[in-house]
């Protein structure tokens, strides 16, 4: 039994397809195949369970893939341990972001970094919650910013900041004079969210009761969009408005003539971003840089978190 083979199954079974897992290991895909089954003849039992359009994972098949990703977990620790023992700043870091965070927060904080750690480059990625849990929880990324809340186990979760929602609007808004908005004024007017998935898009619907009440009967109220830019430009052409974390309501691209942002009344609100990296992670000087990074830069001065 090797890690290597190990790699193999546990590759195989999220991808629940040879070919697909073969390329992810960087394999073909008959060397993967003879790995699989050499280690299912060592053990004596069937992992996997094939046929020509599936491949699935035995009950007991389940059970070795877990404990595999666990000898892996523990395999990459002893590296990065013997890595972080002479500097934890000196290699790069994995780093994820949500798609609400990421743009408005890495443009601010790669110079930051890379004032106080030049030697610990970032591996970027922007993602959904889900995926970035995953990664995280694989290996594959070191750390994630996300917004809260957020529960895994074996993995470590600290607030950064708090930062408030804004509401953008058309220059030409019956609300343009306005020096601020109550969440009930939204009740009737258009919005525009972002599509099922996006946590972002679950608070503000959290944030406005009847906004969800809304958009659970009919979809008829809202319009929906895959990134915040693209309802930016929607906004600006006048067809609606929306509701957008502070980080990102300045006016980019467009001149006070098209859009106008506006602050919600007191209590105004708000998510709270938070960094979550796994406990066994053996380069805590690195989350620790890279969360006082992360507010220092933080985005439109808003509540840091201590």
């Amino acid at each position: 039994m090797t890690l290597t083979e190990l790699r193999y199954i546990v590759t195989l079974a999220q991808e629940q397809h040879f070919g697909h897992a073969a390329e992810r290991c960087h394999v073909s895909q008959p060397t993967l195949s003879v790995g699989v089954k050499k280690l299912e003849d060592e053990l004596g039992v069937m992992i996997f369970e094939r046929s020509k359009s599936a491949v699935r994972v035995t009950p007991i098949g389940e059970r070795i893939v877990a404990q595999a990703q666990k000898v892996l977990e523990e395999s990459m620790t002893i590296r990065e341990l013997a890595s972080a023992g002479k500097n934890q700043l000196s290699a790069p870091l994995k780093v994820g972001a949500i798609y609400t965070i990421g743009p408005y927060m890495f443009p601010h904080l790669v110079p930051q970094l890379h004032n106080v750690a030049p030697e610990m480059p970032l591996y970027i990625e922007e993602n959904f919650t889900h995926v970035l849990r995953d990664k995280l929880r694989n290996g594959d990324l070191d750390a994630i910013i996300i917004a809260l809340p957020f529960s895994e186990p074996d993995v470590l979760t600290k607030p950064l900041y708090d930062e408030p929602f804004s509401l953008l609007i058309p220059a030409n808004h019956a609300w343009a004079d306005r020096d601020n908005v109550s969440l009930e004024d939204l009740d009737d007017n258009k919005l525009l969210l972002l599509g099922e998935g996006h946590c972002f898009r679950d608070q503000v619907l959290e944030a406005c009761p009847s906004l969800r009440k809304n958009d659970e009967q009919s979809r008829q109220t809202t319009i929906e969009s895959s990134s915040l830019e693209t309802i930016r430009h929607m906004v600006a052409s006048g067809i609606g408005m929306t509701v957008l974390p502070m980080s990102a309501a300045d006016d980019r691209y467009y001149s006070s003539e098209l859009l106008v942002t506006k602050q919600f009344k007191t209590p105004a609100p708000y998510r709270t971003v938070a960094i979550a990296w796994r406990a066994s992670f053996p380069r805590p000087k690195a989350i620790e840089i890279l969360s006082d990074s992360i507010r220092l830069c933080s985005v439109g001065q808003p509540k840091v978190r201590k």
